[in-house]
């Protein structure tokens, strides 16, 4: 169709500009990303948003895992998203937090995405130019496993944007990880640290650590690739139950031991952010 193209072009032109003029008033834009599926990433990034929305801070959460989208249900919303003007508000979580997900979009849960990476890039660009984040200190951007359309979207497409790395403590899910640091590296987007998810975690009853997935591999991996590690996580089941029920333990028990360690996480993840080092990258 004649004029075809330069349309297209003026309409990337303008979402380019929303994109910018959204991202201005966002101070710090964190990606949770890992090399490996299972390592219970989404389970970070929720409990990471949620431990900076405990500290008084305004957070929002952008969840790119469009063929498993669970960050909505583990915060407990199940909203669909309304409409202001030509502008799409996020849903509000417990505390305030702000949530974008493709589950407000689908009809059901069972509903399956089944899209390439033109489509997945696409989605991310929109809900970064057509969501309303107002003013926010953080946003948490939760990726799927892999270093693939996703996050490589988001460095694209967020000049700024860190990496907050999951591991679990064995050795299966190291090696993937060292992609992940390779990744970052090679799109010049600084690594705020390694977090070690399912670390050991000491016995109700009788007080021993037990490691059930291992102990100390994310420490070491941070020493080995030079980058920090910034907090381990452990393992307790009633964090999953938890986070089934939409009910996070960081916010519903923020004393537990998974409350308090999420809380480390969230200062850490603070502290090592002057550490980093911007390298800026133009919207594409």
């Amino acid at each position: 169709m004649p004029g075809s193209e330069p349309h297209k072009a003026a309409l990337m032109a303008g979402q380019k500009l929303a994109i910018q003029a959204n991202l201005a008033r966002i101070d710090r834009k964190i990606l949770v990303m890992s090399g490996k599926g299972g390592v219970g990433k989404t389970t970070v990034a929720v409990n990471l948003a949620l431990a900076l929305v405990g500290m008084g801070r305004e957070v929002g959460l952008m969840d790119t895992d469009f063929h498993g989208p669970s960050a909505a249900v583990m915060v407990g919303v199940q909203d669909r998203f309304r409409i202001k003007g030509r502008t799409l508000e996020p849903i509000q979580a417990a505390g305030g937090l702000k949530v974008v997900s493709i589950a407000a979009l689908l009809s059901d849960r069972s509903t399956s995405v089944i899209w390439r990476g033109p489509k997945k890039i696409a989605l991310i660009r929109q809900f970064l130019a057509d969501v309303d984040w107002g003013r926010l200190d953080e946003l948490v951007i939760d990726s799927p496993p892999g270093t693939g359309d996703e996050p490589l979207a988001v460095a694209h497409n967020v000049p700024g944007v860190r990496a907050v790395v999951v591991t679990t403590p064995q050795e299966v899910a190291l090696a993937d990880v060292r992609r992940s640091i390779t990744f970052c590296r090679r799109l010049d987007m600084p690594v705020l640290g390694i977090v070690e998810n399912m670390g050991p975690v000491a016995c109700e009853k009788c007080g021993h650590p037990m490691a059930l997935f291992g102990s100390g591999g994310g420490r070491r991996l941070a020493v080995e690739m030079d980058v920090p590690f910034l907090a381990s996580i452990p393992f307790l089941p009633r964090m999953v139950t938890a986070a089934d029920a939409g009910r996070p333990l960081v916010l519903e028990e923020p004393d537990s031991v998974p409350g308090r360690a999420f809380a480390d996480l969230a200062r850490a993840v603070l502290e090592a952010w002057p550490q980093a080092v911007d390298q800026p990258r133009a919207i594409r």
